[in-house]
């Protein structure tokens, strides 16, 4: 691996072969939170006017631990005035981290801060579309020059390191310049969230169901489900989302297929009657937001918030895709993982380019196996309607119309759709 101006962060690169499958490792947790300030802002946009002065009161104070992350590559887009959508797509790249400065040794001891959940979410230019982009923790990849905000020290840039290091190179704004270098997409919003901040979310939403196809017992995540669904919240829910060991393969990548499930069952509670009208919801909502959420500058606005749920609120569940970025296992890093190519290229050149796909069926992770199919089916598209009818036409043919135009399904893509519901596969199950 070359580098430049190495320093600590550089130096902890990985040095000893370790298995990505199995081999126990330390646990640095993976949890995930997405979509938290939209779903907030949309909530806020569903209520009283009484409780929508207390929710905006509330978010109001995440802008005093805002990060400014600007740099080229992460344009945020002109808010309107008032309450309307932004024009245009957008990116939001939402992090977990294996460490809280609150949660102190419930989780185990942690020398770092690791930014170990990293998930990009694009939503299309018409409003039509959103693409969650989970990328692994071990993706070994360039890293740009950071410098970390706090201590000012400056970081050279890599050829090779695993992406969940950039956190401690410089924050919450290297990061988005490592997602935003690797993907070649313009990242103009970002927040990070940790432990605590899962608990708090789970709670507010009065639990998020999932579906098991066996029983799962992991005493190291302490987590125990029978098989069949269950709704969790609180410390089951975090423990749900950081198992590994004991779901699908044991890797990572299973992991990220079982957290897809739970963020495709989160966004569909989110979007149900029963939290959009509630406001005892809607206010634990916002107090995830101001107590256990960081955001960049451009996100922490909640005028912008507002403005980014409108452009996401009205997206069918079946064109919210949740998608693994393409990985192989890497030759030159044990345990860790490179980017497949050409898919991933194909991948970020369709994301570039504003265009819409669909994945191949049986996509589903190593974690989880699918079930039942779309759990909310949105309505089948209406015919195009036809051209004026032609005098000279025989009427008692056949009327005919243009099919709808499908999304090109990209071969080899792991993930689902946020209408799809997916069960998790214990290990060896």
């Amino acid at each position: 691996m070359s580098e430049t101006g190495g320093t600590r962060a550089e130096r902890r690169a990985p040095e000893r072969p370790v298995r990505h499958g199995r081999q126990r490792r330390r646990s640095a947790t993976r949890d995930l939170l997405k979509l938290t300030a939209a779903a907030i802002a949309v909530l806020f946009v569903s209520t009283s006017a009484v409780g929508a002065y207390a929710v905006f009161d509330t978010l109001r104070g995440v802008q005093d631990n805002a990060v400014d992350i600007s740099a080229p590559g992460s344009t945020p887009l002109p808010i309107p005035p008032g309450f309307g959508a932004v024009e245009g797509g957008f990116n939001l790249l939402v992090v977990g981290t294996d460490n809280d400065a609150n949660q102190g040794t419930d989780f185990g001891v942690r020398d770092a801060t690791l930014n170990d959940v990293n998930i990009l979410l694009h939503v299309s230019a018409d409003h039509q579309n959103a693409v969650a982009l989970t990328l692994p923790r071990d993706l070994v990849i360039p890293q740009p020059e950071c410098t970390d905000p706090k201590t000012g020290e400056t970081f050279g840039s890599t050829d090779a390191l695993p992406l969940n290091n950039a956190y401690e190179r410089g924050g919450l704004g290297c990061i988005v310049k490592t997602v935003s270098s690797v993907t070649g997409l313009d990242i103009g919003y970002a927040g990070l969230v940790s432990f605590n901040g899962v608990i708090a979310l789970s709670n507010a939403v009065g639990g998020v169901p999932v579906c098991l196809a066996e029983p799962v017992v992991d005493p190291g995540a302490a987590l125990d489900l029978p098989a069949g669904e269950s709704v969790i919240s609180g410390p089951t829910a975090l423990a749900f989302l950081r198992s590994r060991y004991e779901i699908g393969d044991g890797s990572d990548l299973s992991r990220i297929s079982n957290q897809q499930q739970f963020m495709a069952s989160l966004l569909r509670t989110v979007r149900s009657d029963s939290t959009l009208s509630d406001p005892v919801k809607l206010y634990g909502l916002a107090r995830v937001a101001s107590d256990h959420m960081t955001f960049s500058t451009s996100l922490a606005d909640p005028g912008a918030m507002i403005s980014l749920a409108l452009s996401l609120k009205d997206i069918p569940l079946d064109k919210v895709v949740f998608v693994q970025y393409p990985v192989v296992d890497s030759y030159d890093f044990s345990g860790k993982v490179e980017p497949e190519q050409p898919l991933a290229d194909e991948l970020m050149g369709m994301l570039q380019n504003d265009q819409a796909f669909s994945l191949p069926p049986d996509s589903a992770g190593a974690g989880v196996v699918e079930q039942g199919g779309s759990a909310t089916p949105s309505a089948p598209p209406a015919d195009t309607p036809s051209a004026a009818p032609d005098a000279t036409a025989d009427p008692s043919a056949p009327a005919t119309t243009t099919p709808p135009t499908e999304a090109p399904v990209v071969q080899g893509l792991t993930g689902q759709t946020g209408a799809q519901t997916t069960c998790t596969k214990a290990f060896g199950g």
